[in-house]
């Protein structure tokens, strides 16, 4: 069976729309006032602490989540964003601080471990699900690490392959969901899947 086949079951965890993602909430709300999105399946690496509970989670990463930033980067789970991003996320978000895409709220999903709550994968067809609590038209791309990706390091640029695996541009919703289909690379071990929601009505 050729590499190109063969079934590789992998790990990987998602980071959510970094840069790029809407977001109207209010700093000091104890959840979101204006929700706008994540992605879930898999999940994305604030979307997995959110679901363990803001204030007990459960994992050692999450915990150190809280520990770095608190706990309202994780009720704003669907708020990891950059509003004038306009498709410039690889220019204006610095090495180290891809996952939080330079936001300070969200400094403790820049931490490097490998331990994030995660999704285990098999190469080949998926389907995607991003949460849309508040739809707007635009375009998901999604980035795969490379291999030799090292998770107890900062995470850069240079880590990820240098063309998606995935682009859609205005996928379905199905029951407040963003759903798209795509094919999962061949990889093997601990990876990542960057995703970069950018909005085609306002350049969030």
């Amino acid at each position: 069976m050729s590499a190109r086949r063969k079934a590789t079951r992998i790990r990987l965890a998602t980071v959510a729309a970094v840069g790029v993602a809407p977001l109207a909430l209010t700093g000091l709300a104890a959840a979101p006032a204006a929700a706008h999105g994540s992605m879930t399946d898999p999940v994305s690496r604030v979307a997995g602490c959110f679901a363990e509970g803001p204030e007990n989670p459960r994992s050692a990463a999450c915990k150190a989540a809280v520990a770095a930033g608190g706990t309202q980067a994780l009720y704003d789970w669907n708020g990891v964003n950059i509003a004038n991003a306009a498709g410039k996320s690889k220019e204006i978000i610095p090495d180290g601080k891809l996952c939080s895409a330079a936001n300070d709220k969200f400094r403790g999903l820049d931490l490097a471990r490998a331990d994030w709550p995660a999704t285990r994968l098999t190469s080949g067809n998926r389907t995607f699900r991003y949460k849309g609590t508040a739809p707007h038209k635009g375009s998901f791309e999604l980035y795969v690490t490379k291999d030799g990706y090292d998770p107890t390091k900062p995470l850069k640029w240079s880590d990820l392959e240098s063309k998606p695996f995935l682009k859609v541009t205005d996928p379905r919703m199905e029951s407040g969901d963003y759903v798209f289909d795509g094919v999962v690379p061949v990889k093997s071990g601990r990876h990542l899947i960057y995703s970069i929601w950018q909005r085609s009505d306002s350049p969030e």
